[in-house]
């Protein structure tokens, strides 16, 4: 390393020896300083191993941040990332809003009273599946702007924006520089393949926000991501599923090797089928990461949360990486969460060796190797055991000794003799997520509807041109809907003769939805997708002798949020015609076209308390579109989380109690046959005890009385676990930098299944156990043909009326024949948590002690 920042480290060193305690004492008060060289981040001029996680702060209400924090730090992080959102934090031109969800500092003032670290992804340009990608929409109507390039306009925006951040930060002394939790800050996001489309002009671009930040004196390092060469001192890092083996690491040699996004699930968009990336891939790519000199991963997402109202960008769905370690409702996805907190743990017991260690490489045949870091005069050696085949198990022999490594995983052998970790072999336990109907669903299950009145014509727009205009230049982006309508006239000579030829309405949109009428008739529904935006609506239509009026409900599912010339993205419709008519094709693209923006409902917020009494409600009826339907309903008991299963309804947005939950579509289906998502959060925090209102607009029609109100448990918990398995990583410990087994050479190594349900839980029943060849996932075991009718009566003895119980994985223990031909020595339970009866309630601890 060298530059500023390295002679800061070096003066912070130098200051420590001369100086003793009071010094180091003194500089912590003012700060800690951050710098770096190639082998990690330095903390006061330390090297350190960081694990990262992504959790946004207005994608989850504030009083779930404490949680969420906690349940990062329990899993083994030390860092919590965030982006910084423009777009909610200036929606219009100099009216600023930091509060609520939105509230920055508070959030990044948690993390520090957790003694967590934290990264400050500002951008202003995030990405992240955000509407506009994090940008606001008077951005695209400031004069002669071009987005992300050389462009004044856009850089003086945001440099100003970028100033603001830094000295609301500053302000709240949150900078590591300042004695805060953040020690690293992100400027521009994903840049290179942008730069690459802007050529020269890009590269001054980059260059420009490089200089722009370092100027901010935030006193931390500045990062960009996917940006092989990053200016001056800012770190360039990755993002992807496997940076260990895509990703050379930064082209100047004296910068570490971050990994700001390592996925771990895919975010999903209306259309798409149940995706998934299990916690085996996710440990190896980490293990690996690490294994090729990586020092901090940063899981995006560690909780997704929910994109709420209308922030999510086009075609995403509301809930947000569900498949995190801690999924959309902040409960603890296994065994993603437990597999990766036993694989940090097991990292840390390698630190010294990772970032003080001679690293080298032994090839151990095709597709398998040993990554080695060394301390040869002090006796430290940490190696990873690397099996790239994904089809088939193997035995390495390494220093003479030999390894089962199986396939597509990393064994981590922290003395180079001893394995404390597999990526492959899983020792936390597992859970499944059930949905449980609420009494409230059917309690006071009365609707109410309101209808967006009558279908407008082209006289009554006020907004009137030749030709149909772009939806984003009408809507500003405060409704996703625009009313386009236009008139025509026919004569008995235009109609069709046959019987059997109907007119067909053929509307060309360039997205992403739409809703048609003609003369008051509901025609039907079209839409785009996310790879494929532009569509076209094509339905049959009845018409008549006279004038004809077609009206248009033109809808968005949230602006784009990457690539070039983002300012120039367009949706609503474009060409339209009829076929059909015995007077051939008739072009109605220039027929003269009237514009509504939003809806009645909208204007008059009928989805708060205060806006629905400006309107006249009357008995619900299903199946009718463009509907505003609501009804009161109370908190379902409990703590649990709360859904709606939204499934009888079409497409359209919700609210309770004012807040917008979400868009949602439960119309249009994947592949599998299925809605992407049909059941939406509602967090308790949005709710009352009573009373609660609960108001939907239905876009195509929907049975609003077959919504179910449900809650959310992870009360099913499984473990899984062969004798193959290693010793569970809490076995293992370093003392005089030699790993030693804990309770001394008399200690336990030997797989064993844990079980604990969640707090103030315990173990109602034991629903399933065996040992020898089990199937199956957690809520759907099988036994197989070595199965051991004993393993039930040890595990209900062990476990029932216990929050925690330990089990041992082994043949003796539940009357196992390892003989047996099939077996796979595992050891497979699930079991039932429920709340602790009170005290002298049958099953509560007076009954149990009688």
């Amino acid at each position: 390393m060298s530059g500023p920042r390295a002679r800061l480290a070096a003066a912070a060193v130098l200051i420590m020896m001369a100086s003793g305690a009071a010094a180091a004492w003194e500089l912590t008060k003012k700060g800690t300083v951050v710098s770096y060289d190639r082998r990690s981040l330095m903390v006061d001029g330390h090297r350190e191993i960081f694990f990262s996680g992504s959790i946004h702060y207005p994608r989850s209400p504030p009083d779930m941040w404490p949680d969420l924090i906690a349940k990062a730090k329990e899993g083994g992080l030390n860092v919590i990332e965030s982006y910084v959102f423009w777009n909610i934090h200036e929606p219009e031109k100099g009216v600023l809003n930091f509060e609520g969800r939105y509230d920055m500092v508070k959030f990044f003032k948690m993390i520090q009273d957790n003694d967590m670290y934290a990264v400050v992804r500002i951008g202003p340009f995030i990405q992240a599946e955000w509407n506009h990608g994090g940008l606001p929409y008077w951005l695209r109507e400031v004069p002669d702007i071009i987005f992300r390039t050389n462009n004044e306009p856009f850089k003086s925006h945001m440099e100003k924006f970028v100033n603001l951040i830094v000295k609301k930060l500053k302000d709240a002394n949150l900078f590591a520089s300042q004695g805060g939790p953040i020690i690293l800050a992100q400027i521009e996001n994903e840049y290179q393949h942008l730069e690459a489309a802007f050529k020269e002009e890009g590269t001054k671009y980059i260059n420009w926000a490089a200089k722009m930040a370092e100027a901010t004196d935030t006193g931390v390092p500045w990062i960009m991501c996917k940006q092989t060469k990053a200016p001056g001192e800012v770190i360039p890092t990755c993002n992807g599923r496997n940076c260990g083996d895509t990703w050379p690491g930064p082209m100047n040699k004296t910068k570490p090797l971050l990994w700001t996004e390592n996925w771990t699930a895919q975010y999903r968009v209306f259309g798409d089928p149940p995706s998934q990336r299990s916690a085996e891939d996710i440990a190896f790519a980490v293990a690996r990461f690490f294994s090729v000199g990586g020092t901090m991963t940063n899981y995006y997402m560690y909780h997704g949360g929910t994109n709420f109202g209308r922030t999510a960008a086009a075609f995403v769905m509301p809930k947000y990486y569900d498949e995190a370690p801690l999924d959309e409702f902040g409960l603890y996805k296994e065994p993603k969460w437990g597999h990766l907190r036993d694989l940090h743990q097991a990292l840390r017991l390698c630190k010294k060796a990772l970032l003080w260690g001679t690293m080298s490489t032994q090839p151990l045949g095709k597709q398998f190797e040993a990554r080695v870091f060394e301390i040869k005069d002090q006796n430290v050696c940490v190696a990873f055991l690397s099996n790239h085949n994904t089809k088939d198990d193997v035995t390495l022999t390494f220093r003479g000794q030999p390894y089962f490594v199986p396939r597509h995983s990393i064994s981590i052998l922290a003395d180079c003799k001893t394995v404390v970790f597999s990526t492959q072999h899983v020792n936390s336990q597992h859970n499944q997520r059930t949905f449980h109907f609420a009494d409230q669903t059917v309690q006071n299950n009365v609707w109410q509807m309101f209808d967006e009145e009558k279908i407008p014509k082209f006289k009554q727009a006020k907004i009137r041109t030749r030709k149909a205009e772009e939806l984003y230049n009408l809507t500003k982006d405060k409704t996703d809907y625009v009313w386009y309508t236009s008139s025509f006239k026919l004569e008995a000579d235009d109609m069709p003769f046959r019987r059997d030829i109907r007119p067909v309405l053929e509307v060309n949109s360039h997205g992403h939805a739409s809703v048609a009428f003609v003369n008051n008739v509901f025609v039907g529904c079209g839409h785009g997708t996310k790879m494929n935006k532009a569509f076209m609506l094509q339905k049959p239509m009845d018409l008549k002798k006279g004038v004809n009026h077609i009206a248009v409900l033109a809808s968005t599912l949230g602006m784009m949020d990457s690539g070039a010339y983002l300012e120039h993205r367009e949706a609503g419709i474009d060409r339209v015609q009829i076929t059909g008519l015995n007077a051939g094709t008739l072009d109605l693209t220039n027929n003269g076209w009237g514009h509504i923006v939003g809806l009645i409902g909208e204007q008059k917020e009928i989805y708060s308390e205060k806006g629905m009494g400006s309107v006249a409600w009357k008995p619900a009826a299903r199946d009718k579109p463009l509907t505003w339907y609501k009804r009161n309903f109370d908190m379902p008991s409990g703590d649990d989380p709360v859904v709606l299963d939204l499934s009888p309804m079409g497409k359209g947005m919700m609210f309770v109690n004012g807040e917008g939950i979400g868009r949602y579509w439960i119309s249009y289906k994947h592949a599998l046959g299925r809605p992407s998502q049909q059941l939406y959060h509602v967090p308790r925090s949005f709710l009352r005890e009573k009373n609660n209102v609960l108001v939907i607009f239905e876009e195509e029609g929907g049975n609003p009385e077959a919504i179910m109100i449900l809650t959310v448990k992870r009360d099913t918990i499984c473990t899984f676990i062969s004798e193959k398995n290693p010793a569970h990583i809490k076995s293992w410990q370093r003392e005089d930098s030699q790993i030693t087994a804990k309770g001394g050479a008399g200690g336990d190594l030997k797989p064993q299944a844990t079980l604990t349900c969640p707090p103030k839980k315990v173990i109602q029943q034991v629903v399933f156990a065996s040992y020898g060849n089990p199937q199956g996932i957690c809520g759907n075991y099988t036994v197989g043909s070595c199965h051991t009718p004993r393993a039930h009566d040890v595990a209900a003895k062990a476990c029932v009326g216990q929050r925690t119980c330990t089990l041992p994985v082994s043949a003796d223990a539940y009357g196992g024949d390892l003989k047996c031909p099939g077996t796979t020595a595992t050891l497979a339970v699930q079991a039932k948590c429920s709340k602790r009866p009170p005290p002298g309630a049958p099953g509560g601890p007076a009954a149990a002690a009688q």
